[in-house]
C-alpha cells in the first residue's frame, strides 16, 4: 500500500428511493411514476466507489469491468489508489447492502460502523424528471447523523483513529475503537462532503490540517462555514448553486453566475483569498470552471497559477444522479497520484478526466451503478 495513494472519504452512506416522471410533479399533484428503483447511494459512498484503490478489486474508475470469467476486459488492471469508506450505517437491511455493494467495488469498509440501536440507514428520496434527466432530491440522513466525534481534543483523536489505515497489504481491518496498529498510516487524501454533521467536518478538517493531510471538500449540501475552514484547504469542489452561497453571493445567483465567466473568476478568487489552494466549480451543461493558487501575496491580492472555463462533454443526459461525485472521485485520483509520486499536480487535466468521466455517469439511470468502468473512459 506504501507506493499508492490512500484515499479515505468520511462521509454519507444512503439508500436511494428513486422515482422516474414524466415531468415534475406540481404543487398538490399526485403523479404516477413510470419507474422506480432502490439503489445504493449517499455522496460519501457515491465518491469511494469513484475513486481507485489498491488491490486487485479495485473501485469503477480504477478498473476494466469483469469479464464473464471473472477476469478483467483488458492487461491494465494494475490498482493506483487504495480507497477507504468512514460512517455509519443502520443495523438493517439497506445498511447491510450498502456496505456489501462497496467491498463489492474493493472498497474497505472496515470504519463503516453501526449506527446506535433504533437508528435506521440513511435514505435518500428522489425524483427524476424524465425528459431532462434532472433530479429533486429529499434526504432523511438517519444514521449518517451518528458520525459525531464528541468535544475538544478528544474529537481529534476519535477522527484520526478512523482515518488510519494499516500500511501492509492485509485484509484484516483497523480496530477503530481501540486503537491502531503499529504500521497505521493517515491517508494522503481525505474527501468530505456536508451530509454528515458539520461539526465533525469541522473536527475532521482541523486534525487533518495538523497532520498534513490534504483534504477534499465538497460541501454539499451547502451550508455557510466558517472561515477557518478555508484556510490550508487543497480542494473545493461545489456546483454553480454551492458556489453562489459559499461566495456570498445568494442562491438566487447560481444561474446567471453560471453564465458569466468573469463572476466565476471572482467568486473563485474570493475562495483563494479565503486560504483555499484549488477552486473547481462545476456548471453542467455549462462545462467546469478552474482556478488555482501560486501562494504569496494577500488576501486581497490573490496571485493565481491557472485558470480556465472548460466545455461540457456532449452526453445524451438520462439521470444526473451522482455525476457530480463522479467528478470528485476522478477529481480526487488525480490529485492524491500527484502527490504520491511528488509531481506537480495538473488541475486542468483533473478537471478535464473528472468531466469526462461525469458525463458518461449521465447516460445511465441510478447512482453508484452509473458510475464508469475505467475501461468505458480509454
Amino acid at each position: 500500500m506504501a507506493s499508492i495513494p490512500h484515499i479515505t472519504v468520511l462521509g454519507s452512506l444512503n439508500m436511494d428511493l428513486v422515482a422516474y416522471v414524466p415531468h415534475r410533479p406540481l404543487p398538490g399533484e399526485t403523479l404516477t411514476a413510470d419507474r422506480f428503483a432502490t439503489s445504493p447511494g449517499g455522496k460519501g459512498a457515491n465518491q469511494a466507489v469513484a475513486s481507485k484503490l489498491a488491490i486487485s478489486q479495485g473501485a469503477k474508475l480504477s478498473r476494466p469491468r469483469p469479464s464473464s470469467s471473472g477476469g478483467a476486459t483488458t492487461t491494465s488492471s494494475s490498482p493506483t489508489a487504495h480507497v477507504s469508506m468512514v460512517g455509519s450505517v443502520g443495523s438493517d437491511a439497506h445498511g447491510a447492502q450498502l456496505r456489501a455493494n462497496l467491498t463489492s467495488y474493493g472498497v474497505d469498509v472496515s470504519g463503516v460502523v453501526d449506527a446506535p440501536s433504533g437508528t435506521g440507514t440513511g435514505v435518500a428520496m428522489i425524483i427524476v424528471d424524465k425528459p431532462t434527466g434532472e433530479n429533486r432530491i429529499v434526504l432523511s440522513p438517519g444514521a449518517n447523523h451518528a458520525v459525531q466525534p464528541g468535544q475538544g481534543q478528544d474529537a481529534e483523536e476519535w477522527v484520526l483513529r478512523r482515518l488510519r489505515v494499516d500500511d501492509v497489504p492485509t485484509d484484516a481491518p483497523t480496530n477503530y475503537e481501540e486503537g491502531v496498529t503499529a504500521h497505521s498510516v493517515l491517508p494522503d487524501m481525505l474527501i468530505m462532503q456536508l451530509e454528515i454533521p458539520l461539526q465533525t467536518v469541522l473536527v475532521a478538517l482541523a486534525a487533518a490540517r495538523k497532520k498534513g493531510v490534504e483534504v477534499l471538500l465538497n460541501p454539499a449540501p451547502a451550508s455557510p462555514l466558517p472561515e477557518e475552514a478555508y484556510v490550508g484547504l487543497a480542494h473545493l469542489v461545489v456546483n454553480e448553486t454551492e458556489a453562489a452561497i459559499l461566495g456570498g453571493l445568494g442562491v438566487g445567483n447560481a444561474n446567471a453566475l453560471a453564465g458569466d465567466e468573469a463572476a466565476l473568476e471572482r467568486v473563485s478568487r474570493g475562495f483563494l483569498a479565503r486560504g483555499v489552494r484549488n477552486v473547481v466549480i462545476t456548471l453542467g451543461g455549462k462545462g467546469v470552471y478552474y482556478m488555482s493558487s501560486a501562494g504569496g501575496l494577500s488576501a486581497e491580492e490573490v496571485n493565481v497559477d491557472k485558470k480556465g472555463l472548460v466545455p461540457a462533454e456532449k452526453a445524451k443526459v438520462v439521470d444526473t444522479t451522482a455525476a457530480g461525485d463522479t467528478f470528485v472521485g476522478r477529481y480526487a485520483l488525480e490529485a492524491a497520484v500527484a502527490r504520491k509520486k511528488g509531481e506537480v499536480f495538473d488541475i486542468e487535466k483533473a478537471v478535464r478526466e473528472a468531466n469526462r468521466a461525469a458525463a458518461k455517469t449521465v447516460e445511465r439511470p441510478g447512482a453508484q451503478d452509473s458510475i464508469p468502468w475505467r475501461d468505458e473512459l480509454e
